[in-house]
């Protein structure tokens, strides 16, 4: 029943459930922690996962995804000789291999996270052209919309777009998100720059 607040379903899935259950203030068994999660540094998050995480992982620094439910950890795969197979199918065994091989101990950092950021981790590995994130969070989003908003959605449900307003809107956002990435990237770096001028302030005693 509660699998299908996940992308994916699979022992990753399972194991992180467990860990989010019957949490304290802000855990997934009282509907998400996005209210209840403290503000976060990009900067020392990234320092924290680049002492963590073990060395032979990764290629390099990994790709950190932030909001307040979630920290999305996608690293780069040393890209496998395929020799007279398909690229993308040995890039798909690589990454399929790291998931298998180093679950425990990813989840074992998952809950290190959790514990110290009060949010959920996914997991992700890229590896030449395939890309794939293993675990990660669908949470519910509550709004209220006037009429225009409302039609929008409608038109979409009605033309056959999406089965009913909330698959709309996901649709929406999902648009606005392929079609602005290059806006909303300049605002996250200006959001990131705010962040460590206020950082860089003076703190009360």
């Amino acid at each position: 029943m509660h699998a299908s607040r996940f992308a994916d379903v699979g022992p990753d899935l399972a194991a992180a459930f467990r860990r989010g259950r019957g949490r304290g203030p802000g855990g997934r068994g009282q509907g998400g922690r996005g209210q209840d999660a403290p503000p976060v540094e990009r900067a020392e998050v990234a320092g924290w996962f680049a002492g963590r995480l073990p060395d032979a992982w990764f290629t390099g620094p990994v790709e950190l995804v932030i909001d307040r439910d979630e920290i999305a950890v996608i690293g780069t795969l040393p890209e496998p000789a395929a020799g007279e197979g398909d690229p993308a199918a040995a890039q798909a065994g690589r990454i399929a291999r790291f998931r298998e091989d180093t679950r425990r101990e990813r989840m074992a950092i998952a809950d290190a996270a959790q514990e110290r950021y009060g949010r959920s981790v996914a997991w992700g590995a890229a590896c030449g052209g395939t890309r794939e994130v293993f675990t990660t969070l669908s949470v519910p989003v509550m709004t209220r919309l006037r009429q225009p908003e409302r039609l929008v959605l409608d038109t979409l449900v009605d033309a056959g777009v999406a089965r009913s307003r909330s698959e709309a809107l996901v649709w929406a956002v999902r648009l606005v998100g392929s079609n602005a990435e290059e806006w909303l990237a300049e605002l996250r770096a200006a959001m990131a720059s705010v962040e460590e001028v206020r950082a860089r302030g003076p703190q009360a005693g």
